[in-house]
């Protein structure tokens, strides 16, 4: 395998199904969470965030937490983040900041929501992709908090400027079908608002999961909030934070990382154990094994992990809304399957940091393989594949997953590997483990 820093990396077939243990690096997803929570409740006493994972997204919300006024002490080499304290009257410190998000969405979203708690002017804007991922929605649930809050280009993205005195609401109604993002931050925002606030959900809510890992971390905070089901609404009632930062938070191995490992298994026929993951995970992509279990893998959970172990694989359709970020690594786990594979209700996958459903069609066909897009999924058909050089768009998860069909395909090369850095940079250090 090829250095990641150049423009190519070719993958090689492996010799022998790999068995072994992967760790992967922290969740970037609650990462980020604890990042926030931690900035925002941290007045008296540090907290200390532990196997924080050391990519690019975090390293975005650190430098945007630091224009706040927060004070944050990253230790890259160990995975350790101290936040706090802070010392201000206000949930926000600083009263304007320019801040740059890249392409990290929920840096971009999650503080969107976040410096409506302040008191001043906030500008945030991010990579040229970025300025074409909607946040219209948000925009609008912040209107209704008193929030002066616009898209610079008026077309509903980035840049995004934010005018504000703090929510000025306890109640906020929602959309829920572009992404649970949007959520999220208005949930991490909402204990600081100096009063209980009632954020409305309008159905159907993507990535449900995302959100449960939200009001999880909340409660792990010590904040109270009540969720209520409905048929029309998900309503969550949040009241305000009244205790202090947990001294240390500990992050979960990234289950969604662990994906590309247990989908290696499962094409390769070989067994793979990711330590630290198990089902009471705060994270939904580990429902991805369970997919992967009706597809013909045996799966085990105990204390020291979750182990895949690959076996005949065949087609089947699944509806993978909830588990949208493991869409790509079904996919590559499709080409070696029995008939074919329907992936479904995912159309909001089209504004991440590609639009995933056209870029996977596109370069699975580039190997060679019979894709089918649809609007809201996609059809995989096995098949004979062929060597190429596929593109990555900039886009992370898309140069991890296309990786997996040059462990059994010959002549498989991946553009732009270093992409990889905005949630594992280590991945392709990792990926070559299995060859040991």
């Amino acid at each position: 395998m090829a250095d990641p820093d150049t423009a190519v990396v070719a993958v090689e077939p492996l010799a022998r199904p790999p068995c072994g243990s992967v760790a992967v690096p922290g969740s970037k997803s609650i990462t980020n969470r604890a990042l926030i929570l931690a900035a925002l409740s941290a007045r008296t006493r540090p907290c200390r965030i532990v196997r924080a994972v050391a990519c690019e997204d975090s390293a975005l919300m650190v430098r945007a937490l630091e224009a706040l006024g927060f004070v944050v002490r990253a230790d890259w080499n160990t995975g350790a983040i101290t936040v706090g304290p802070t010392v201000s009257e206000r949930p926000i410190p600083a009263t304007s900041a320019d801040l740059f998000t890249g392409n990290s969405g929920t840096t971009m979203r999650f503080l969107t929501a976040v410096v409506s708690l302040g008191h001043g002017t906030y500008r945030l804007d991010g990579v040229p992709r970025m300025r074409q991922r909607p946040i219209g929605d948000l925009l609008a649930a912040l209107h209704q908090a008193g929030v002066e809050a616009f898209s610079e280009g008026d077309n509903g993205c980035p840049p995004v400027v934010v005018r504000t005195r703090g929510l000025q609401t306890s109640s906020i109604r929602l959309r829920g079908q572009a992404s649970s993002q949007f959520a999220s931050g208005l949930l991490l925002a909402a204990p600081w608002a100096g009063r209980p606030i009632t954020i409305e959900i309008v159905p159907p809510l993507v990535s449900r999961p995302y959100v449960d890992m939200t009001l999880a971390m909340l409660r792990a905070w010590g904040v109270r909030v009540h969720t209520d089901d409905r048929a029309d609404r998900l309503d969550i009632q949040v009241m305000p934070f009244c205790g202090e930062a947990p001294s240390q938070y500990v992050v979960e191995p990234d289950a969604t990382a662990a994906s590309y490992f247990f989908a290696a298994a499962a094409i390769t026929g070989g067994q793979i154990t990711v330590p630290g993951l198990s089902y009471a995970s705060l994270q939904g992509d580990v429902r991805f094994v369970r997919v992967l279990e009706r597809m013909g893998c045996q799966v085990q959970s105990t204390d020291a992990g979750i182990t895949v172990r690959g076996g005949p694989l065949h087609g089947i359709e699944v509806d993978m809304q909830d588990i949208s970020d493991t869409v790509m690594t079904l996919a590559v786990v499709a080409l070696f399957a029995r008939g074919p594979t329907a992936i479904r209700n995912v159309a909001h996958i089209r504004h991440k940091e590609s639009d995933r459903l056209h870029a996977l069609a596109t370069e699975l066909s580039r190997l060679g393989a019979r894709v089918t897009e649809l609007s809201d999924g996609l059809v995989i058909y096995p098949g004979p594949l062929r060597p190429g050089r596929v593109e990555t768009y900039q886009d992370h998860r898309l140069a991890m997953s296309l990786a997996l069909v040059g462990l059994k395909v010959p002549g498989v090369h991946i553009a732009d590997p270093g992409c990889v850095a905005k949630t594992y940079p280590d991945f392709w250090r990792d990926l070559a483990t299995l060859r040991l």
